[in-house]
């Protein structure tokens, strides 16, 4: 009997110094023959620290070739530490909400993203804002393009910043509070996309080290040791009071969310992934947005052959001009499923059906993709 060859996907190689540095050279010259302009800095709809870290980079780089550029959102700012991060390092953020906020922008910078997780991508699109940059370590989305991009493997967006930051792009003075605001912006950023730093590469430690010297440790603790409230403990409690473990799986729905609250999830799915045996967490709920309702939903693995992106594409399928739900980084990634004809509040039976028939769809496409089959449900000839 033949054996099967186990196929074992090598890490990403690291640029050489030279590409690096080619890379740096390269975004400025493009900054330069756009000098004078207004930019928008597109972050994903709900922002983290990588994202208004990098972004602020972006915004302080840009400064240097006379280039105004805001940072732009559309959802919300509710993880108790994004919303310290940006009141602590005073980072400029403004919430989107009409298409005429637009006016007056030449070209759109997607950081951290790659437009498939901004409802400002097509805003943009439909104003003629084309997109100039975009810098990146998810993995490619290949849905918008730009003159300049930079999308890689990589620990962190925050790393990537750092280096354009080594390279002469913008350099830091430990006298200037804003550039010590960025270091710690950025350190935090590359913290939280690494796990603390323990799934970071050299290149992210490399990153990490250079930022030392011009950090506000202190301001770092703050942000780091927020309290959570009360209502992302009441999710995290009905995420473990939900839960379905199954070959070292745990998957809970926590059914409907504010859009203040959608945060609760990842930070549910970390929780879930301290309980013994577990190596994969999956959390999803309902979440009522401004512009309509999604199922969004959090994934959490320390399995090292388990691709996130991969694994929930290939688990939830994708949209129909053929975009993948899904997508994430090593360990970790997320996915928000538009709900169309069944969106809107209604009665209490009805809410409770709707959300009964999302939970058992979204836990059969989830076990399908494990390889386990779903338990029979009334009607299917179980006893209940």
């Amino acid at each position: 009997m033949a054996v099967k060859e186990l196929k074992v996907e090598p890490e990403p190689t690291p640029i050489t110094r030279r590409e690096r540095r080619n890379r740096a050279s390269q975004l400025a010259e493009l900054l330069e023959r756009h000098r004078g302009e207004r930019h928008a800095i597109v972050l994903q709809d709900y922002p983290d620290p990588d994202a208004i870290s990098s972004a602020f980079a972006h915004r302080l780089i840009s400064a240097r070739f006379e280039i105004e550029a805001d940072l732009l959102y559309k959802g919300r700012i509710s993880h108790q530490e994004n919303r310290a991060l940006v009141q602590l390092v005073e980072v400029p953020l403004v919430r989107i909400s009409d298409e005429a906020q637009l006016k007056g922008y030449q070209h759109s910078v997607f950081v951290d993203n790659q437009g498939t997780t901004s409802s400002l991508t097509p805003m943009l699109d439909r104003a003629g804002i084309k997109p100039l940059v975009i810098v990146d370590h998810h993995e490619v989305q290949d849905v918008i393009h730009a003159e300049f991009e930079d999308i890689r493997k990589i620990g962190a967006t925050a790393t990537i910043y750092t280096e354009y930051l080594r390279d002469g792009l913008l350099n830091l003075d430990r006298s200037n509070t804003a550039h010590v605001r960025l270091a710690t912006a950025l350190m935090h950023g590359l913290r939280s996309e690494t796990n603390g730093l323990i799934h970071a590469r050299q290149e992210d430690m490399e990153a990490a080290t250079f930022l030392t010297p011009f950090i506000d440790a202190s301001l770092l603790d703050q942000i780091l040791h927020i309290k959570r409230s009360k209502r992302v403990m009441d999710i995290i409690r009905d995420a473990l009071a939900n839960r379905m473990v199954v070959e070292n799986y745990s998957i809970s729905g926590i059914g409907f969310l504010r859009a203040e609250d959608r945060d609760g999830i990842p930070q549910a799915a970390d929780f879930l992934m301290t309980e013994e045996n577990v190596h994969t967490a999956i959390v999803y709920g309902i979440v009522f947005k401004e512009d309509g309702e999604a199922l969004i939903g959090s994934m959490r693995t320390t399995k090292l052959t388990l691709d996130v992106d991969e694994f929930l594409k290939d688990a939830l399928g994708g949209r129909e001009r053929g975009h993948y739900y899904g997508g994430g980084r090593r360990g970790a990634g997320g996915f928000e499923i538009p709900i169309r004809f069944l969106a809107g509040q209604f009665d209490e039976e009805m809410m409770a059906l709707k959300w009964k028939i999302y939970d058992e769809v979204i836990k059969r496409k989830l076990l399908a993709k494990i390889g386990v089959s779903a338990p029979k449900t009334a009607g299917e000839g179980s006893k209940q």
